[in-house]
């Protein structure tokens, strides 16, 4: 009898310690979309789709340069895109067959359990001098309508912190600005801001706007802390 006793209990702390090893993510499929930072190679697509696979997640991403969130309701040609599957090759779009997808049809296709979405810098309209409030408003509102509709969870991640000055005239005062209030919008995503993951100035750009190697490389773990966080992952895995 000990030695039966014995064998469940080596067969219980073998599967204890097999289940710790079961990364978090494991089973969740996460779509990804975003704006330029997930177009180009060696941008945040590069380096976000990494973080999460190693998680355990299943990740499909899309990238289309310039592109705001109602833009994810169409089909719309943008001036350049990317796709990716999981850690696979970054399939670059150029401008004569870039384009977004409708998201419904994304949905439809990868039945994902998150929706990830990485869009702000294109609709903070650095080189307005005001934000247009009403058009960001419908924008977001539009794509977070039918989100809600198709009953997926949905994570939003704004802007983070640049440099002032550059091709997109992007300021750290403007990102603020933006990022306080499409946090209220975003709803029902959860919202990750983006600035509390580093300091102004922390994060070299090359443009004003997009970073070196160095910045997605943090920015992508920012965001993977984030998703990894009670309040996220308990609500994926429900």
């Amino acid at each position: 009898m000990k030695k039966i006793l014995a064998g469940f209990t080596l067969l219980f702390f073998s599967a204890t310690a097999f289940a710790g090893d079961v990364p978090p993510l494991t089973g969740v499929t996460i779509l990804v979309l975003g704006e330029s930072h997930m177009s180009i190679n060696n941008y945040l697509v590069s380096n976000l789709p990494d973080d999460l696979v190693a998680q355990g997640a299943k990740v499909y991403s899309y990238g289309a340069c310039g592109a705001s969130a109602g833009d994810w309701l169409k089909t719309k040609s943008v001036p350049c895109g990317a796709t990716r599957v999981d850690t696979g090759p970054i399939r670059e779009r150029p401008a004569d067959i870039a384009s977004t997808q409708p998201i419904s049809n994304l949905i439809a296709k990868h039945h994902p359990n998150l929706i990830l979405l990485v869009m702000g810098d294109t609709m903070a309209s650095y080189d307005n001098k005001e934000i247009p409030k009403s058009w960001v408003w419908q924008s977001v509102s539009s794509l977070t309508k039918e989100i809600k509709e198709q009953g997926t969870r949905c994570v939003w991640v704004g802007p983070a912190w640049g440099q002032d000055g550059g091709k997109y005239k992007k300021t750290n005062a403007r990102v603020k600005e933006f990022s306080d209030y499409l946090s209220t919008l975003v709803a029902p995503c959860t919202y990750i801001d983006s600035l509390t993951f580093s300091k102004i100035g922390d994060w070299k750009t090359f443009d004003g706007q997009h970073f070196d190697k160095w910045g997605y490389e943090h920015w992508a773990k920012g965001i993977t802390d984030a998703i990894l966080s009670p309040e996220i992952l308990q609500s994926i895995k429900k």
